[in-house]
Parts: structure tokens; sequence; C-alpha cells
């Protein structure tokens, strides 16, 4: 789509700000208060590195990002929410994806302050926090007027965007709110950040636009400060040890009452390809391209060589077949005519043509724990539910790298496959919905089930039993009647599977330390935050380990 060129080519131009893993880094910028853009076009381009660090935190040259040295939201963030869930798994396959055990210990909550996403992920964020801070600073430079006010308000809004990431992973953090960084800051805690972030959005807000079309889209606006509030009131309870419900009830009603957003009738399209500034319900979302803003990697990830052909992906193009759910999760997709049901691959699989996809191979080939001659073999390409370990296998909990093994684990397809993913970096042109209206809806109806007031909105009274049947209403299943916090969870899987939502609800739910997958019940409740990464506990000694660490 032409905004996505748009977009991608205004971030490539903009990459001119750096961060590292040192909370004291200098950034440089190519601006200074004298030169500081002063027309709408231009402060486009001097803010692109904020948005480029929530993409990514490269250009789109494609020997970075293979050689495994880029990270992004898309990538080692959204694994590091997921992985540590019951949502997604990359079990080891003879071997292979065991990648030094990385995945295997976010799946059984056994990582440590040196685990590869938990020091990306840190870095990440204050690379992003510090990235605004310079520009904020700039700002700050500028002749006083409401060009300097709205462009400080959405600075401050991306920055506490980066901000809610890093407390919610983290929990106690410093807080970063100048540039340059002339000492070592010192942990605070989350309490403390709480009401750091709390602050400035609230005081941004005046200043935010209220304008949705495709020249706010993937940009801070109101909106995104109401569900960012939203979000934090729900989960106050748990960040803050004070409830604060009734205000997360008043955040979404600041949206439902005013802002122009609908829930897209078509489920499916706001995860397609070709999502964009048409989709109604997306509040804030990060664009991603193919070519030009790499970071979306479910393409390469979900899929096996043999369903290529189904989804018109071209030849050149090599799916991992690593990325799967485990039977715990996927059997939440059980309500009928739920269009969401159809976000996953299980079972026996067809062509495009609807014909079965039936695969030429050998005995041994398909099982390779089959005895007798390896003969030849018609095989149903079949995608089993089951992840089964193969014989020694629990260590790494490794499935086996035969046909069977490679297709255990069912597969989403719910950031549809993209035909024209590139097949050099394999990264796709999907843009990932941060927040949407779907979660300002179901954030509202558990805040009720906690003990906020349904409140009246354009003359409708909503109960969470109203609420939750609009997202089940518009999945085409049926409607619930005394819905309860349980039944909120397990439509929350339904509804924000892969959304990188999940740690975030099993831990408000108290449910972070259940039993799934390969993972037993565990009473470590300390690992409802990451640690702080060793390596910056070694280059900052002002910081504080987290506990249990």
């Amino acid at each position: 789509m032409r905004y996505k060129k748009i977009i991608g080519i205004f971030l490539l131009a903009t990459m001119v700000l750096t961060a590292c893993s040192k909370l004291d880094v200098d950034v440089e910028s190519k601006y200074t208060p004298s030169n500081f853009p002063s027309n709408n076009a231009s402060y486009a381009a001097a803010i692109g590195a904020v948005y480029s660090q929530l993409a990514n935190t490269k250009s789109g040259d494609a020997t970075y990002w293979m050689n495994g040295t880029g990270f992004s939201y898309g990538v080692d963030y959204w694994m590091l929410q997921e992985f540590s869930t019951d949502e997604a798994i990359i079990p080891a396959r003879d071997g292979n994806y065991d990648d030094g055990g990385k995945y295997r210990f976010m799946h059984l909550h056994t990582w440590g302050s040196s685990h590869p996403y938990v020091i990306s992920s840190w870095q990440w964020g204050f690379g992003g926090i510090n990235i605004a801070n310079n520009a904020i600073n700039l700002v700050n430079g500028l002749p006083a007027g409401d060009y300097k006010s709205a462009s400080l308000a959405e600075l401050k809004t991306m920055r506490s965007l980066f901000y809610f990431f890093m407390m919610d992973l983290y929990g106690n953090i410093p807080v970063l709110d100048s540039f340059p960084i002339n000492t070592l800051p010192a942990t605070k805690p989350r309490k403390e950040v709480f009401a750091f972030i709390e602050n400035t959005l609230k005081s941004a807000l005046p200043n935010l636009t209220t304008k949705v079309d495709g020249s706010t889209y993937g940009r801070a606006t109101k909106w995104l400060a109401f569900a960012l509030l939203e979000k934090m009131y729900l989960n106050a309870e748990y960040y803050t040890g004070t409830p604060r419900y009734t205000e997360a009830v008043a955040m979404a009603d600041s949206i439902l009452l005013n802002a122009p957003y609908s829930l897209d009738a078509d489920f499916a399209s706001i995860f397609k390809p070709d999502n964009g500034p048409q989709i109604k319900e997306t509040i804030f979302a990060i664009p991603y391209d193919a070519n030009l803003i790499p970071g979306c990697h479910f393409t390469r990830f979900c899929l096996h060589p043999f369903l290529k052909e189904r989804f018109d992906l071209p030849a050149a193009f090599g799916p991992s077949v690593a990325l799967s759910t485990i039977p715990d999760f996927y059997a939440y997709f059980n309500q009928p005519n739920d269009v969401r049901n159809n976000t996953w691959l299980s079972g026996k699989q067809y062509n495009k043509d609807g014909t079965p996809n039936i695969v030429h191979t050998t005995t041994k080939t398909l099982d390779a724990s089959s005895t007798g001659a390896d003969t030849p073999i018609d095989w149903w390409v079949e995608i089993s539910p089951a992840l089964t370990l193969k014989a020694g296998g629990e260590a790494k909990l490794d499935v086996g790298n035969d046909l069977k093994g490679q297709l255990k684990g069912v597969r989403s397809i719910k950031y549809y496959p993209d035909k024209n993913v590139n097949t050099a970096t394999r990264f796709q042109n999907t843009d990932i919905p941060v927040l949407r209206l779907a979660d300002v809806i179901m954030m509202k109806a558990e805040a009720i089930l906690r003990g906020a007031t349904p409140t009246v909105v354009k003359g409708e009274l909503q109960t969470a039993d109203v609420l939750v049947n609009k997202i089940r209403s518009r999945a085409g299943t049926t409607p619930l009647v005394g819905t309860t916090l349980p039944m909120i969870l397990e439509e929350r899987a339904r509804e924000f599977a892969w959304e990188a939502w999940r740690r975030n609800d099993l831990i408000r739910f108290g449910k972070f330390e259940g039993k799934w997958g390969f993972k037993p019940v565990d009473n470590d409740v300390f690992r409802r935050v990451f640690p702080i990464p060793a390596i910056e506990l070694a280059l900052n000694p002002n910081l504080v380990p987290n506990p249990g660490y």
C-alpha cells in the first residue's frame, strides 16, 4: 500500500538518532534548537526516529536482520511477552530451534538475567526513551506556541508508551525525563514509575490531536493516551496495590463517547498484509513494510513449505516451521461459528482449490521412528495439535524433525501469510496493532466485573454482558449471559491471541504460575517481572536487581 511506502521512506530517512544499552549513552542528531523544523512536514521527519525505534532498531538492511542482530516490537519484545505464556511456543526439532535454550527457558519460566530477549527488550525500550528525551530536549528550545505544545505532547506520549512496556516487563526501573544524562540513574519503585507515566499522559492530553486518518495512523493521538491510561488503570491493583477500576471505565468512555472508531465487520481484515488506516478499530498500530520497515516475521515463523502454494507464497521463500501454540490454548477456540477459530491451522490440510494436500515422501522421512524398509508413500499433510516429545527429547523439549515432527503444533494464520513477503529477510507487510477498540471494550467489561459501575454510552447501559457480546457478535458466535471474570479471560484469549497481551492478562488474573504445555505449576511469583539484565547491572551500580534473580 502506498502509505506504507511513504512511512517507510520517512523512517529510513530519519534514522539519525542512535541508542545502545548504556542508559547514559550519547544520542546524536543532526537537529539542534536553532535548526529544528518549524512546519508539520519537516517536523514529521525530525521525530521519525522515535517511531523507527518502536518498529525496529535499524533501517531495512537485509544483512543486519539476517544476521540476527536486529530486534523489534514484532520479534524480541513480542517473543518475550508471548513465549512466557501458553499462547506461543517454539519447541526444538532434532536440535533445530533450541538456540541455546532461549525459547525453552521462556516456556518453562527458567530464564535468567542474561537471556537474549531480556537484554534486547531492555535496550530497545530504553533506547526509545532516550531518543524521545533527546527530541523533547530539542523541542523545548522552540518558541512557545501551539506547534511546540503539540510536538511535546506527541513525544511525551510516545515516551510513555515505551515506559509502559518497560514498567510492565521489568517492574522497578529508572525514570529518565531529561537529556543528556549526566549521572547514572537509580532504580525507582514501580509505583513511582506508574505515577510518572500517568502524570505525563494526563499533562499531554490537552495538546494531543483527535484526528484519525492516514496522517495520524501509527502516531500518538489523544485516543492512544486514553487507551494506554485505561490499560494502566485496569492493571493498577497489580502494579501499585491500589485498585482503579472506576478510572479505567472513565478512560474507556472517553473513547467510546468521542472517538470515531468502530469494530470492523471483518475480523480477519485487521491482521492482513494490506491492513492500515482503513481499519476502523485500530487505535494504535506499528506499521511494517517487507522492504522498508523490517520487524514483522509471522509468515516466516508459522508456516511449513508444504503450505506455500495454498497461500500464494513465492517459491524462493523459506518458512521456518518453528512457531505454534499448545493444545491447552488451542482448546479455547471452541465456540460455534466463531470466525476466530479460522485463525489457526490444524488437522488435514487442503490446497487452494480445495483438494487434499498430498505430498510424495518416504516412510522414514515422514516418521523417523518407523521400522522396516524406507518405502515411498503419498501422505496427506496433517498438522497435529499434540506436541509429543520424541524419545529422549525431554531435556530440550524436542518434538523431532521428521515431517510429523515439523508439523506438530497448531499454526496461526491470524497475521495472514503475505504473498509479498521479502524472500531474503522473510519480513512481511502486516502492521501490528498494539491497541484497538475491541480491547477498550473488553477492558471496560472487566473493570465493571471487578467493581466499577456500568455506565451509559450513547443511550446504552453498558454492562459486562453488553460489552463482551459486542465482541462475540462481531466474531459470529453465541452471546454470553452472566459473564464472569474467568469468562473474560477466556474471551480475551480468543480475541487477542498473539497480540502480546497474554502475559499481562495472566498476571492480572493470577494465572501466570499455572501449568501449561511442558511447564509445571510453580510458585515463583517473582517471575511476574523479568530480571534487570546482568549487563546493565554491571554498567550501572545504581540499578537494583529484581527480587528472586
